[in-house]
Order: C-alpha cells, then sequence, then structure tokens
C-alpha cells in the first residue's frame, strides 16, 4: 500500500510536504513526495489527510504491571514511604488482577501513539499468557534484598520464565536488577554474565531519589533505615554515590539502560563515560516531578554525548502512559531544547537504546511500518504541533497492520 499525508515526519531530514510512504508485508519500501511514490510503486492508496505522518513512539522505561494503581498512592512524604505504599498496595493483587493490569497499560500505550514500549515486569512468569499488541521488550524485574545467596536461582527462575514465553532466539528481552538498594552486587554481576551470553539487554533504577544518594553517601535516612527493617545488609555503603557504588561491580557498556540518574555529581558522569561505548539514559519527566526529585542534567548528560530517552514509568506515580505528555512536561522545564529533539527522544533515541536503530524510530526503507498519524495544521510548526496533541490516536500501523 501507498500511505500518503500533509506531512511525512521521517526524524531522518526535513519533513516531507505532500509525503507518501510504500509499505510492502512489514517494511517501509519507499518515502518520498506523493507523486513519486507513486509513480514508482503499485498499491492501494490510503490518504491520511491532513494529518502528520511519524514514526510510532517508543517508551523507554514503563511497568505495566502497576497500570491498576493509578491515583492509589499520593504523594508522600519521603520516598521510603511511597515504597512501602507500593508493597501494601501489591500484596492486595492477585496474578489475575496484574494480567488485567498489564494488558490495560498495552490497550492505554497504543491509544496514546506507542508502538514499541521497554517494559520492565516483577512476574516474568505472566508473560507466557500476554499477547502483547505493541512490540514489547520485556525486563525481568530482579530483587533480592531479602535472600541475597539465591542470586543465581533468582536470575535463572526469571530467564527460564521468558525463555518459555518468546519464539527462539527472539532478541526482545532483558534483565533488570531493580536498584543498588534492593539488587545485590552479585545479582548485578550474574545479569551482566546473562545478557553477555544470551546478547540481550540490562535495564536498571540509579541514583533516582535524595534518600537513595543520603544511603549510599552517608549511611543514613529513611531509605537506609527501612531497608534494614526488611533485612539489607548495609555493610556494602562506604560513603560513595550510588553511581559510584553500582560501577564497582557494573560495567554499564552499551546493553544498559540506566533509568532516571537524577541524584548525581560530575564525578559519576565521568564513571559512566566509557571510550567506545558508553549506558543509555532513560528520563522520567513527570514521575521526577511526583517525587520532587532534583531537575534531571539534561544539558550535561547531552554535552558529553549521552543518548538520552523518554520514559513514562508506572502510573504508581503518573498520570497515564502518554509519551506526548511526557514530550510537554519536559518542554516546561527545558524550553529551550528544539521539539524536533524532544521527538528524538521517543523515536530515534529509544531504537538506539533498543539496538534497533536500523529498524525503529525513523521512517526510512528497510525500517518496520510501525506508523502513527496526528492532526497537523499550517498555522505552526511540525514539531511543536506533535508535542501539542492531546490524542488519542486515531491511526497506527504495527508492521504493516492497522489494529
Amino acid at each position: 500500500m501507498i500511505v500518503r499525508a500533509r506531512v511525512v515526519v521521517t526524524m531522518d531530514g526535513a519533513p516531507i510536504e505532500n509525503g507518501a510512504v510504500a509499505i510492502n508485508g512489514d517494511k517501509i519500501v519507499d518515502v518520498g513526495g506523493f507523486d513519486e511514490v507513486k509513480a514508482r510503486n503499485s498499491g492501494d492508496v490510503v490518504d491520511l489527510g491532513e494529518q502528520a505522518l511519524l514514526p510510532g513512539l517508543i517508551n523507554a522505561h514503563c511497568h505495566l504491571d502497576y497500570t491498576c494503581l493509578r491515583g492509589k498512592i499520593p504523594p508522600q512524604k519521603t520516598f521510603a514511604d511511597w515504597i512501602r505504599a507500593i508493597i501494601a498496595e501489591k500484596e492486595k493483587l492477585s496474578p489475575q488482577d496484574y494480567l488485567v493490569s498489564i494488558n490495560e497499560g498495552f490497550a492505554e500505550a497504543r491509544k496514546c501513539g506507542t508502538t514499541t514500549i521497554a517494559n520492565v515486569t516483577a512476574f516474568p512468569e505472566l508473560i507466557s499468557r500476554i499477547q502483547a499488541p505493541s512490540r514489547t521488550w520485556w525486563f525481568a524485574e530482579l530483587i533480592d534484598v531479602r535472600s541475597s545467596e539465591r542470586e543465581n536461582e533468582i536470575v535463572d527462575l526469571a530467564v527460564e520464565s521468558i525463555g518459555r514465553a518468546r519464539p527462539p532466539g527472539a532478541p526482545n528481552w532483558g534483565l533488570a536488577p531493580h536498584a543498588p538498594f534492593t539488587a545485590s552486587p552479585n545479582l548485578y554481576r550474574r545479569c551482566e554474565e546473562i545478557a553477555r551470553r544470551e546478547n540481550v539487554l540490562l535495564t536498571t533504577h540509579l541514583a533516582e531519589s535524595r534518600e537513595e544518594m543520603e544511603m549510599f553517601s552517608h549511611s543514613r535516612g529513611p531509605l537506609a533505615d527501612f531497608l534494614a527493617c526488611l533485612g539489607r545488609d548495609n555493610s556494602d555503603l562506604h560513603g560513595a554515590t550510588p553511581v559510584a557504588h553500582a560501577s564497582e561491580f557494573c560495567e554499564f557498556d552499551d546493553r544498559w539502560l540506566l533509568v532516571h540518574l537524577n541524584e548525581i555529581v560530575m564525578d559519576d558522569l565521568e564513571r559512566l563515560l566509557r571510550p567506545k561505548t558508553q549506558p543509555h539514559v532513560v528520563h522520567c519527566p513527570r514521575s521526577r516531578e511526583y517525587f520532587g526529585h532534583s531537575p534531571f542534567k539534561f544539558g550535561k548528560f547531552r554535552k558529553l554525548g549521552f543518548n538520552v530517552c523518554l520514559g513514562t514509568d508506572s502510573l504508581a506515580s503518573n498520570e497515564d502512559l502518554s509519551l506526548f505528555a511526557e514530550m510537554r512536561a519536559f518542554q516546561r522545564y527545558r524550553p529551550k531544547v528544539s521539539p524536533k529533539e524532544i521527538l528524538e527522544m521517543v523515536t530515534v533515541n529509544p531504537a538506539r537504546a533498543l539496538q534497533q536503530e536500523n529498524a525503529l524510530g525513523r521512517i526510512q526503507p528497510g525500517f518496520h511500518a510501525d506508523l502513527i498519524r496526528v492532526p497537523c495544521t499550517r498555522s505552526t510548526s511540525v514539531f511543536e504541533e506533535i508535542l501539542n496533541f492531546n490524542g488519542p490516536v486515531d491511526w497506527m500501523m504495527i508492521g504493516g497492520e492497522s489494529p
């Protein structure tokens, strides 16, 4: 087929006025002006009218497990209090509740124009029971704060669960040691070992809160006290920042998606720099606002060449799963960053983080036909208009198929 729109936003060069995309099977085979594409290709024409056609959005960090917790946890006095609150809410939920929650999250994300999700799940055993309607990278969230001697068993069980749920050789999975305060160094080491062996990705929460910084840097604070009550052995706290602490036992190469990094110092940035490869960074603007964490140091990350992506985090700390809303939240406190660069953080950049830079995030021949449309007038720049779109997305295509 040939899909025509008033403007095609390829994310690779200038937007194409009166543009078109030719699709064969699940791939894009041609992009350009409508007349030229039509002359070069046969097939039915789908005219989207006064719309912008752009790549489907990619959510680089999400917890669909907790879609059902929307509005149930008001902002707490401390980050440790929030952890207590979410543990209390989780104790009320059954496996069936989580299945419903995950499926509802997928449905909402699609309405918001998200075609690919990096989803962290605490229940990898449920993956085989879910027919994900979007491209999904499943990351098994791993915690051994109460059983640090079982790290190999914990990781291997998660890998086995994911293996039962995915086609042989499918690369779209990974491991997610939760955070340095809930996952032991040996668990992190085991995850890196598996990732190298299986050639898969890794993600973790790192340097998210002031309380995490206080815990690792000064061996005190609400988070340190709470975790000690859970049985965490805090003898590893020796005056290092969370990043410095984790860097002692993690390689942090480009397999890693590091989420949050709100509480960092310049030495932390230098530790994460690598001569050939470095980790990707995922910022969750509205989750940061919900907790009142320190401002994300986007300018410093950008100056040093880090690949920065956006994610929604979970609905236990956010209102919805809209990456359009996430982009606007980012723009509010970084108004000098261009709308095009912000859009890259939910298309081009996360595609690179997922090692899919030659398949996702752009409209180019050979790429997956993952496309969405949004209304577009001639009153403002197309990128600004995309950021201002408030949904829902009423037309999308994943792998050449429209739902």
